[in-house]
């Protein structure tokens, strides 16, 4: 059997699509890149056995013989790294998010279109059981069309902040606005569906208290209120919530699915209901359908309810050939995370509409090919927004190495479990000798 050969940028995001190809029988990893030199060294010795070469500079990874690259580094990065891959002939699986400026939107459409590569978004919770299940039945047609859905992402990160941003003010999730990280909440509805966005209407949350403890400067949580192509309407809410929530429902003209809340403790996203009839505008008694949707072994193994599996499983069958495998293109990919740029467009505004552009359309994206417009200065040059509607804030210093001493504890800790297990690894090949 053929094995695609794959090289992954980002070894801590990266480490399940490192595990995946370990595992399966038509893909291997060739290459692993990161500029984290001891993130590297752990990796070389999880990694004993296989033939890997490994980088700190991404131009000298992509000269490295491989088919693909699967790009697991920060968020704000992808854009850049997967036009400069598919330029050099690689396929690319990107994860979350896909550009962070409409100028990148453009660039990165028009170098999927120019090389003929494969690229596909990451956006595993478009495969998570609950969204999977709900996409097989709304093209069955058992909802009819769609009129409402919700989408909702929150993820309380204060707990695991100094694990995920070192204490560092300069990292990206201290920096981005409060609509931006959008494809957690929307993408599995539009992903389900297969409408386009046509609008929207951004909010942010001013009630910062938690996030600025957190070193974060924008809005807490973001919504966006977003209107499909065919009248039907999005909410999309996610951001740091007290309570971490992943839940998702869709109403059509011939009846109502979502998935469990996580707090009934009933399957949470292994879990759908379903109320349906083949009437529309006119109701049905009819009983609600409860179950648990099925995953394949190897996929409860790997994180995000399985997703993190599927998301390579259709990327690497597609690279094979697979017509039918279920990866998200580019522009599946821009109709998810764009409503976040201009949510926050929307909230400067005084939260007015905002049309969402289709640069499926030459003459559309000639009219952004200069927009920077972000709140990354490196990336915005002198189109940078403020982080906030109500501006960018000043947090004290001492926030920031607060969090900072937290990461070199658990760091520390970390550190010693991983020398604990190499040592118990040792003593096991010693005695088996």
């Amino acid at each position: 059997m053929k094995k695609i050969k794959i090289g992954v940028v980002g070894v801590g995001r990266g480490k399940n699509m490192i595990r995946y190809c370990a595992a399966v029988d038509n893909a291997e990893i060739v290459a692993i890149c990161d500029k984290w030199a001891d993130g590297l060294d752990m990796m070389k010795k999880r990694m004993t056995g296989h033939s890997i070469t490994y980088y700190t500079e991404y131009d000298e990874f992509l000269k490295h013989d491989m088919d693909a690259v699967v790009l697991a580094n920060y968020a704000t990065e992808h854009a850049p790294f997967a036009i400069k891959a598919m330029k050099a002939g690689k396929h690319v699986l990107s994860e979350v998010l896909p550009v962070q400026t409409m100028k990148e939107a453009v660039e990165l459409v028009e170098t999927v279109e120019a090389t003929g590569m494969i690229y596909a978004y990451a956006e595993n919770y478009c495969y998570m059981p609950a969204p999977r299940e709900m996409r097989k039945l709304y093209r069955e047609g058992r909802l009819g069309e769609f009129e409402y859905g919700e989408g909702e992402y929150a993820h309380n990160c204060e707990p695991i902040n100094p694990e995920i941003t070192y204490g560092d003010p300069d990292h990206w999730r201290n920096n981005t606005y409060s609509t931006y990280y959008c494809t957690h909440s929307l993408g599995p509805i539009l992903h389900i569906t297969g409408l386009r966005p046509v609008s929207v209407i951004g909010f942010e949350s001013l009630k910062v208290d938690r996030a600025r403890r957190m070193g974060r400067k924008r809005g807490q949580f973001g919504i966006e209120m977003v209107t499909l192509e065919n009248g039907g309407i999005v909410k999309s809410v996610h951001g740091d919530l007290y309570r971490d929530s992943v839940w998702y429902t869709l109403y059509g003209s011939q009846g109502r699915m979502e998935s469990a809340r996580e707090d009934a403790e009933h399957g949470d996203i292994y879990r759908i209901y379903v109320n349906s009839d083949e009437y529309s505008g006119e109701y049905a008694e009819r009983p609600v359908e409860s179950y648990l949707v099925e995953m394949e072994e190897m996929a409860d193994d790997f994180g995000h309810g399985g997703s993190d599996y599927y998301c390579m499983k259709h990327f690497i069958n597609r690279l094979l050939g697979d017509e039918t495998a279920e990866i998200i293109d580019v522009y599946e990919a821009l109709n998810m995370s764009l409503p976040g740029i201009f949510a926050y467009r929307s909230v400067l505004n005084g939260n007015q509409s905002m049309a969402i552009p289709d640069l499926r359309k030459k003459e559309v994206r000639d009219q952004y090919r200069n927009d920077t417009a972000c709140t990354i200065a490196s990336a915005a040059g002198d189109q940078l927004l403020p982080t906030c509607s109500a501006g960018t804030p000043e947090i004290d210093p001492a926030v920031y190495e607060g969090i900072r001493q937290k990461w070199l504890v658990i760091k520390e800790r970390k550190e010693a479990e991983a020398r604990e297990e190499e040592a118990k690894a040792l003593a096991k090949m010693e005695n088996e000798n």
